[in-house]
């Protein structure tokens, strides 16, 4: 009876030990585990868009009869409100660098008109007993509706969220001018020198000439821009204008150089599409 009882546990024994080896030998059960999303944190890769307003301090200039003896230079101020939007695309290099592309559309405001002389003639009339003076005298007037530019920006990183660039390339923006001549005379006694006005002054316009030209220059500035979160940031930016000279009114007896460079200075906002960034365990 006792022998019977030590081998049933015995046997017993041996099928425990079985089960639990057989077990060990069996290979964990594999699962995916799904990627987690995790918080970008302060990152300037990637697609964004924006608005922006400001002032603009523009100066234009024109020459009557360019090359010729009678050449006459005129400058005047050309100042106004701009308002616009842009687009563009950073690649965040490292953690001091970001690079990047961007494109703006600008309407503006920006107007500017001056009465300039020309010329005075003194002429003694019939008789001798009266002169004639004439003066003639431009009214020039320039406008720069709209401009657009498309540039490369290079920023240094001061902070995770504050970005300080250069940037620079190209602008495109539509230029106007118009002129138009006016002689007035007025008749002086006594004799071919007198200086007392014997008569009115007569004013006679000439014919009001107007020109626009889309015209490309060069634009470089600098700004700074900062991040409030992972796609909204605020940005102040500067830039400097240079669209050259162009020839008005070409092929005519009115022919006229005018050039026009500005200067920018605005503010704006911008929403970036920065994408989620996966954690890889």
């Amino acid at each position: 009876m006792v022998k019977r009882t030590v081998l049933a546990a015995a046997g017993l024994a041996i099928m425990a030990f079985s089960s639990t080896a057989g077990a060990a030998d069996l290979s964990p059960r594999m699962y995916a585990k799904a990627p987690v999303l995790v918080d970008p944190g302060i990152n300037w890769t990637g697609f964004y868009v924006g608005l922006n307003g400001g002032y603009s301090w523009g100066k234009g200039d024109a020459t009557f009869l360019p090359g010729t003896a009678f050449a006459s230079p005129v400058k005047q101020d050309v100042n106004g409100g701009l308002g616009g939007g842009q687009i563009g695309y950073n690649w965040q290099l490292d953690r001091t660098w970001v690079v990047g592309l961007e494109a703006d559309i600008q309407g503006t405001g920006e107007r500017g008109s001056a009465n300039s002389p020309v010329s005075s003639l003194r002429s003694t009339l019939p008789g001798g007993d009266f002169n004639l003076l004439a003066l003639t005298s431009a009214n020039s007037s320039w406008s720069f509706p709209w401009f657009a530019t498309f540039r490369g920006r290079v920023g240094l990183l001061a902070t995770p969220d504050l970005l300080l660039y250069g940037t620079g390339g190209l602008v495109v923006g539509e230029v106007k001018y118009s002129t138009q001549t006016t002689v007035t005379g007025q008749i002086f006694g006594p004799g071919s020198a007198g200086t007392t006005p014997a008569s009115a002054a007569v004013t006679i316009p000439g014919t009001l000439l107007s020109e626009s030209q889309t015209r490309v220059g060069w634009t470089l500035g600098a700004g700074l821009e900062k991040k409030f979160g992972t796609n909204w940031s605020a940005k102040l930016e500067y830039l400097y204008l240079d669209l050259g000279s162009a020839t008005y009114f070409g092929g005519t007896a009115n022919q006229t150089s005018v050039g026009f460079h500005d200067h920018v200075f605005r503010a704006g906002i911008n929403y970036a599409f920065s994408p989620a960034v996966v954690a890889k365990y």
